[in-house]
């Protein structure tokens, strides 16, 4: 089969199309073709050598896939041959074929897209499990969630929009935070013009929120302590601006705030399957019937993976950014 394979470059990774060994299967898995997956920053960092996949992983990028099933394990017994699935992955996504756990699978809807299918699962599963399981958001509470024109971001403003909170975002352009206000966002915050902890603050009467979600990291650990309210709670699930800030313990403990990091990538395998089908049964309805949308800002063929990484890289995309095969 063909895979993304990463090789050194002069400045960044070259990713090639290229002939790897065909991947194999286990009895309680699948083998899926795949027809679409999506571009994630853990792919970028992955490719610089920064982010190993989990011991067992495929070394293959790619996080998450949709396709159809090719063949089944042994003692696979809900899935069949010919069946469209999606899934979220250690590994291995930027290749012709995928083996996935049965039990990781969600079922495509026949009137959606494999594009789709592939931005859901990756980011949706993210902005679900930090909001709730790490953050338990609950409705009528205020959240921040940075990094608003994200795929991460786009999904975080509609589940908690969903649930009733109030959503702040944070963006870097006139669009993103535009595409926020329209999946629900109550107020948008163009961090490159203003500063975020001084505008919420005056729209708060100095109360601040009760959940921040955030992948920037250290420029923003001091400002975001500051905005939380008492029993506030930060969930960090990236790095952007660097792992090290200073920050003010007292206001950790005079206010009880909790920080928490998150990834997902990492957790074991038996989780990951608990938290996909604690998704599937308090959200997926809403995105099957379109209460919910996968933002999709732009596809790229899949053996063009070094254009898409690059589009990324740039921040150009409010949503997700596609890699299809086949013309999927």
């Amino acid at each position: 089969m063909k895979a993304i394979v990463v090789h050194d470059g002069e400045k960044y990774p070259r990713l090639v199309w290229e002939e790897v060994e065909d991947v194999t299967y286990g009895p309680d898995e699948v083998l899926v073709a795949v027809k679409a997956t999506a571009v994630n920053r853990a792919d970028l960092a992955q490719a610089r050598g920064n982010y190993p996949p989990p011991a067992g992983a495929s070394e293959i990028l790619g996080l998450e896939m949709a396709g159809v099933i090719e063949a089944v394990g042994d003692i696979v017994t809900d899935w069949a041959v010919g069946d469209r699935v999606c899934a979220l992955l250690p590994g291995g996504g930027y290749a012709e074929k995928v083996a996935v756990p049965a039990a990781m699978l969600l079922r495509l809807p026949d009137e959606w897209s494999f594009a789709q299918g592939a931005a859901v699962p990756e980011v949706w599963l993210t902005a679900f499990v930090n909001l709730f399981l790490e953050g338990n958001l609950q409705k009528g509470e205020t959240v921040l969630i940075h990094a608003g024109g994200s795929g991460v971001g786009t999904a975080a403003i509609q589940l908690a929009h969903a649930v009733g909170a109030r959503v702040f975002m944070t963006a870097g352009t006139s669009d993103k935070l535009k595409t926020g206000r329209r999946l629900g966002a109550d107020l948008t915050i163009n961090y490159k013009e203003q500063d975020f902890h001084d505008v919420i603050m005056t729209e708060t009467d100095g109360e601040g929120v009760d959940l921040i979600l955030d992948p920037v990291g250290a420029d923003y650990l001091d400002r975001n302590i500051s905005l939380l309210k008492r029993f506030g709670r930060l969930v960090l699930i990236g790095l952007l601006s660097g792992s090290r800030g200073e920050l003010d313990l007292s206001h950790v403990l005079r206010k009880r705030l909790r920080l928490i990091g998150s990834t997902l990538r990492t957790r074991p395998p038996a989780e990951k399957i608990s938290i996909t089908r604690e998704f599937e049964a308090r959200f997926w309805p809403m995105l099957v019937n379109g209460e919910l949308q996968p933002i999709i800002d732009t596809t790229f063929p899949l053996p063009e993976a070094q254009a898409a990484h690059e589009y990324v890289r740039q921040n150009k995309n409010t949503g997700k950014v596609i890699l299809t095969l086949n013309n999927a």
